[in-house]
């Protein structure tokens, strides 16, 4: 099965997409938790979290805790976060033999902030691929699931939307991206149930190797 109809842009998540972060994020972010009274499982926060914007982490935090945090409170967490990358991320299998092979133009469009995004592809080699086509939640009001970031990379490339497909692994991503009037592919090859993708109408691949194909090149 193949996208139908022309596709001139194709949008990238980043994590769990091109950078296998995910697995990682989700385990800081479960110590981080804890040391913040809040105990989830790992399956609470793929729930919760994943695909969401960063600001919605400690608005519900504080939702929870029924306070605000510090305006500082990140300070002492980010090292874990920064240590847990620094040893053992790397890029989704296949993701690169993938960028290889795809012709139309490409960006990305995540939830992470600027300065995450570039760290995270400029450690896995990938930075070069996207230079200049980056988009964060940071540029637009609302983040996923609202489809504002699709559509503002499309329109700052010059695409509409119903000629872009979005590659994307979380359903908030889904929503986004089908909200915005995008075809979407659910990368099921990392932590998200591929029924939680398809349920969001994606179409779902396991393998980033079939990733070309199914972009139309």
């Amino acid at each position: 099965m193949s996208t139908t109809g022309q596709i001139d842009l194709v949008i990238f998540d980043c994590d769990g997409v091109l950078v296998d972060s995910e697995k990682l994020s989700i385990e800081v972010d479960r110590r981080v938790l804890a040391d913040l009274g809040w105990s989830l499982s790992h399956d609470e926060i793929l729930h919760r979290f994943v695909g969401r914007s960063a600001s919605r982490f400690p608005a519900e935090v504080e939702a929870h805790r029924g306070r605000p945090l510090p305006d500082d409170w990140e300070a002492p967490y980010q090292p874990w976060y920064l240590d847990a990358f620094a040893r053992e991320l790397t890029a989704v299998d296949g993701v690169e033999a993938a960028l290889d092979e795809i012709t139309t133009a490409t960006c990305v469009a995540s939830s992470g902030a600027h300065a995450k995004i570039r760290r995270t592809l400029g450690q896995t080699g990938l930075l070069p691929r996207f230079d200049g086509r980056i988009f964060s939640a940071d540029d637009v009001a609302n983040g996923k699931p609202a489809p504002d970031l699709f559509l503002h990379a499309a329109e700052r490339l010059g695409v509409d939307p119903e000629r872009c497909v979005v590659v994307e692994d979380s359903r908030f991503g889904v929503q986004a991206a089908r909200a915005a009037g995008m075809r979407v592919l659910g990368y099921a090859g990392g932590l998200t149930p591929a029924d939680w993708l398809e349920r969001e109408g994606a179409i779902v691949f396991t393998d980033m190797r079939d990733l070309p194909e199914l972009a139309g090149r």
